[in-house]
């Protein structure tokens, strides 16, 4: 029973360390364990190389917690009172050194295979240009007009009353907009020093360095907003930097464009409408 009792709490933390990101937000929570959900293709291969690691860490764990529990019972001194003179075994030789050869293999397959389909763009839709500087991000859109803004972290003190959804050191003024489907193609660099745009739930984590051009990609499938930081210790006010992704539909993202042509700074009224029409359809779907 009591064995049974161990093997199920070991199960229930292992399910805990490998799903409980599902559950949640897009953001880091209190008490958060395992990944943010996954939203690209990329983040998806992450989740599954995770749970393979999980699973290979946990059985070499067991297996070298088991074998030091053995030998401590086995061959202490009132077990094993005339120590042994053995000073090599070559068939336990060969397999401590065949074994981890094959678990690296195991770990490398897959790992090679995600770092070639995060590093091999598609054919995009478009291109977004990020820069950072201390401490905020400027973004440009080349394929859709001449028109560029700059992202700042709003203010704690502005939160209670930001016209969207608002977090602390998350939520920016001007947040990138793309729409829903869409394959982006993400050039990265920096104005000042090294930072680093970072968005979790992508599967992006990539160095902004000044005087070089880094690419990534994403693709999203599901509506929503999606926050990332930077994640290069870049100066005094690194971790005030944040960076909002609001995935929206077609229509809405094209609408947003055109308001970004006309003044960026005034685009997000075309989101704040949009978020204002889906509450009005929740509460009359909810009345009904």
């Amino acid at each position: 029973m009591r064995f049974r009792a161990a093997l199920g709490a070991i199960g229930a933390m292992f399910f805990m360390l490998t799903s409980a990101a599902s559950a949640t937000p897009n953001y880091a929570v209190d008490g958060q364990v395992g990944l943010q959900p996954a939203a690209t293709p990329v983040m998806e291969i992450i989740h599954g190389f995770h749970t393979e690691l999980v699973i290979i860490i946990t059985g070499i764990s067991l297996l070298v917690l088991g074998l030091l529990v053995y030998v401590m019972f086995r061959f202490n001194r009132k077990a094993n009172p005339q120590a042994s003179k053995t000073s090599h075994n070559t068939l336990i030789e060969v397999v401590w050194t065949a074994a981890p050869i094959l678990i690296l293999v195991i770990i490398a397959i897959p790992s090679f295979r995600l770092l070639y389909f995060q590093d091999v763009i598609p054919e995009a839709d478009f291109t977004i240009k990020t820069t950072g500087n201390q401490w905020n991000w400027t973004y440009e859109y080349p394929d859709h007009g001449d028109f560029q803004y700059v992202a700042n972290m709003i203010a704690d003190e502005d939160i209670a009353g930001w016209p969207m959804e608002a977090h602390r050191n998350l939520t920016t003024d001007l947040p990138v907009v793309v729409p829903v489907g869409a394959t982006v193609r993400m050039e990265v660099t920096a104005s000042d020093v090294i930072h680093n745009w970072a968005m979790p739930a992508f599967g992006i984590k990539m160095d902004a360095i000044p005087g070089r051009l880094n690419e990534t990609w994403f693709v999203v499938d599901e509506p929503g907003v999606y926050y990332g930081q930077c994640s290069e210790l870049c100066g005094l006010r690194h971790a005030f930097m944040p960076i909002e992704v609001h995935v929206v539909p077609q229509d809405v993202f094209d609408a947003w464009i055109e308001a970004a042509n006309e003044d960026p700074y005034e685009a997000p009224r075309v989101l704040v409408a949009h978020y204002d029409a889906l509450r009005g359809e929740t509460r009359v779907a909810s009345a009904r």
